[in-house]
């Protein structure tokens, strides 16, 4: 299935129903007067987020929701029926703007949906009209009129989903991002020697044994220039943004001796690029694929070119042969 995490969508509030014009008619009740019932509540289009819901996928086909119209009134004093609400589900992390369709500029945020169970009105349906009854009076006290009911509301929206995780994982193609979530938790994203393997974000609930279990996500397509569009960052940079840290994942067997923190720099030249605060997120630095021949030697070299510029703690692992990973664990569950 594909991975859909924007969509745009215009939804419908139902109208009110007619009012109803009518007169009592009954044997041996002689003017009997206006007896015209109101017309019903037209639906409200409702939001609700569920966890159930995973990607943005069920708006890729269908992109336009309406519900239901109140009924007419009747004779009798009889009410209308009110329109049925119409529930559309949104997976946790869904924010939902106003769009303008004619100028396809993104407008004001309407509401973030984060908590699972939220539920909140997005178009309140058309308040239905009144019957001829409601206007009599001392001296109309045969109103040939009715109201019409209110229309409803209509909407343009953009849908964008933000992975809601503990911790990301991010770093250059072919790092072992996908290794690494697939060693730590149950998530089986595809895995393959060639950059670009992964295509969509996926999500691993890790637990690590001495502690709540947590999240991480697994972000693709982070190359050079990604913030500008290269690749696929520009695309999944935002599923980054609510993480509370990130994992710096780096390839120990790539690493150059000449330029030992290349890797390391065109990284957070891309965050730094997409949105400063992100590059200002808390990061785990693990060096990766230790199993490989060389690799111990130069995430040594890697170790003494960052204690020359930073102090941040460097962890070195295997995650294909689980080398180093519990210790990894421990230190990403303090920090989260």
């Amino acid at each position: 299935m594909k991975f859909i995490d924007e969509a745009i969508i215009r939804v419908t509030s139902g109208n009110g129903g007619r009012g109803c014009v009518s007169f009592r008619r009954e044997r041996y009740v002689p003017r009997g007067g206006p007896d015209g019932g109101d017309g019903g509540k037209g639906g409200d289009i409702v939001i609700t987020t569920t966890s159930r819901r995973r990607t943005l996928h069920q708006f890729r086909f269908k992109r336009e929701f309406k519900a239901k119209n109140g009924g007419y009134g009747q004779g009798r004093q009889k009410t209308g029926k009110n329109g049925e609400d119409l529930i559309i589900e949104v997976p946790p992390g869904t924010l939902i703007k106003n769009f303008d369709a004619e100028n396809k500029v993104t407008g004001d945020l309407i509401r973030d949906c984060v908590s699972d169970g939220q539920t909140f009105v997005l178009a309140k349906g058309g308040i239905g009209g009144r019957g001829n009854r409601r206007f009599k009076t001392s001296t109309n006290r045969a109103p040939r009129y009715a109201q019409p009911g209110e229309p409803g509301e209509e909407k343009t929206l953009r849908l964008e989903l933000k992975l809601l995780a503990d911790a990301g994982i991010i770093g250059l193609p072919n790092a072992g991002k996908s290794t690494l979530l697939s060693r730590i938790s149950a998530a089986r994203p595809k895995i393959a020697n060639y950059p670009f393997t992964t295509l969509t974000p996926t999500i691993g609930v890790v637990s690590a044994g001495f502690g709540e279990p947590f999240t991480v996500a697994d972000i693709p397509g982070l190359i050079e220039g990604a913030h500008t569009g290269v690749g696929l960052g520009i695309r999944f940079l935002k599923h980054v943004e609510r993480t509370k840290i990130l994992i710096h994942l780096i390839d120990a067997s790539s690493i150059e001796q000449k330029d030992p923190l290349a890797s390391w720099r065109a990284i957070n030249r891309e965050l730094a690029g997409y949105d400063k605060p992100l590059s200002q997120k808390p990061q785990i630095i693990v060096l990766n694929k230790l199993d490989i021949t060389g690799s111990k030697a130069m995430a040594d070299c890697f170790k003494a070119a960052l204690r020359l510029i930073s102090d941040d703690h460097v962890i070195s692992i295997s995650a294909v042969t689980g080398e180093g990973v519990d210790d990894f664990l421990k230190e990403l569950y303090s920090k989260i």
